[in-house]
C-alpha cells in the first residue's frame, strides 16, 4: 500500500500538480454527479414552489444528507428565498451552496498538535475504514510540518497493519513500535514511554478495527484509553475516529456509538472519492457535530487534507 503511496507521490512531481481544490472537486465527483447534476436540471428555468422543494429534498436524501441536516438545509434556503425574494429557481444554488456552508462550519476545526509534547493520537473505527492509511498519510503530513513522529502498531491482530506500518516507518525515518500478538494496550504503553524519552512531538496509536456492537472489543478499547492516560496523564490528547464514507447513514450511527464510548474529538472521513455519499457529513454536523480534522479525496499521500467548509460545498455544488 505504501508502495502506492510513494509512487504516486513521485509520479506528481513529474505532472502539473493539482490545487487542493482541484483535488477536492476531483474528489467529489461522485457525490456532486448523485446531487449536482439533478439539481441542475431541477433548478434550470423553473419556478420556485413546493414541488420543486420536494424534488430537492429527494436529492439531498439519495447523497445521504440525513433527513434532519435536509430540512435544515431546506428551511434555510426557504429563508432565503423570503428574504431576498427570489423568483428564478436557478438562483437556489447559490442559496444550497450557502446553507451547506453554514451548516458544516463548525465542524471546521483543524488539528493542533502544539498543546502536548509528545501529543498523543489515538485512532478508532470499524474494520476497513482505512485507519492503516490515515496514519501513513497523517504522519507524512505532520512530518512536513516539522514534527517529529512516532508510530504504535496497536494493532497486533492483523500482521498486514503491523507490516504496513513498519515499511512505512522504514521509507521515512519513522520508529515504529511494534509487537507480534499480545497486549495492544501494552504495545501503545510502552510507545508513548518511547516518545517521552526521547522527545518525539506526536504519537499516532493504531488500534484494531471493530464494530460498536462487538461488546468485549469496545471495553478493550477503552481500557486502551485508560492505559494511554496512565503512560502520560491527560492523554490521549486527541481521539480520531476513521469513517468509511461508502457507508453513508451507518457512519453517523458509528460516531454516536464511539463517541458514547471514547469521548471522540475528532473525524478523519475517507474514501470520498469513491462514493455517492459525501452528503454524510451533513448528517454528522446536524446529528453529531463532532469537527472533521480531515477528509480523504484520492489515493495520493497529499489527498488526506484539512476539511474547510466553504471549499467542500464549493466543490460539492460546482
Amino acid at each position: 500500500m505504501f508502495d502506492i503511496f510513494k509512487k504516486k507521490h513521485e509520479s506528481t512531481k513529474l505532472d502539473q500538480p493539482l490545487s487542493w481544490a482541484e483535488r477536492l472537486k476531483a474528489g467529489l465527483a461522485r457525490t456532486r454527479d448523485t446531487l449536482n447534476t439533478p439539481i441542475s436540471e431541477l433548478l434550470r428555468g423553473g419556478k420556485i414552489d413546493d414541488a420543486l422543494y420536494e424534488e430537492l429534498e429527494s436529492l439531498l436524501l439519495m447523497a445521504d444528507c440525513g433527513v434532519a441536516a435536509t430540512q435544515a438545509l431546506l428551511e434555510e434556503v426557504r429563508s432565503q428565498v423570503s428574504r431576498s425574494a427570489l423568483k428564478d429557481a436557478t438562483a437556489l444554488r447559490s442559496a444550497l451552496r450557502q446553507a451547506m456552508t453554514a451548516l458544516l462550519a463548525p465542524l471546521e476545526q483543524p488539528l493542533d498538535t502544539r498543546s502536548h509534547t509528545p501529543f498523543v493520537i489515538m485512532l478508532v473505527g470499524v474494520n476497513g475504514a482505512g485507519k492503516t492509511t490515515t496514519i501513513g498519510k497523517l504522519a507524512w503530513k505532520l512530518q512536513h510540518e516539522g514534527k517529529s513522529v512516532l508510530v504504535a502498531a496497536g494493532d497486533t491482530f492483523r500482521a498486514a497493519a503491523r507490516e504496513q506500518l513498519e515499511a512505512w516507518g522504514a521509507r521515512n525515518n519513522v520508529h515504529v513500535v511494534a509487537s507480534t500478538g499480545g497486549d495492544p494496550a501494552a504495545v501503545i504503553f510502552d510507545a508513548v514511554n518511547s516518545a517521552k524519552a526521547k522527545g518525539i512531538d506526536v504519537v499516532i496509536a493504531d488500534t484494531a478495527g471493530r464494530l460498536p456492537t462487538q461488546l468485549n472489543l469496545m471495553e478493550e478499547i477503552k481500557k486502551i484509553r485508560r492505559v494511554i492516560g496512565k503512560a502520560l496523564p491527560g492523554a490521549p490528547h486527541e481521539v480520531l475516529l476513521v469513517l468509511d464514507a461508502n457507508t453513508g447513514q451507518n457512519a453517523v450511527m458509528q460516531v454516536k456509538a464511539f463517541d458514547d464510548a471514547l469521548k471522540v474529538t475528532g473525524l478523519v472521513l475517507t474514501k470520498l472519492d469513491g462514493t455517492a455519499k459525501g452528503g454524510v457529513i451533513a448528517a454528522i454536523a446536524k446529528t453529531r457535530p463532532i469537527p472533521v480534522r480531515y477528509i480523504g479525496v484520492g489515493e495520493q499521500i497529499e489527498d488526506l487534507q484539512p476539511f474547510r467548509a466553504a471549499e467542500f460545498s464549493e466543490a460539492l455544488f460546482a
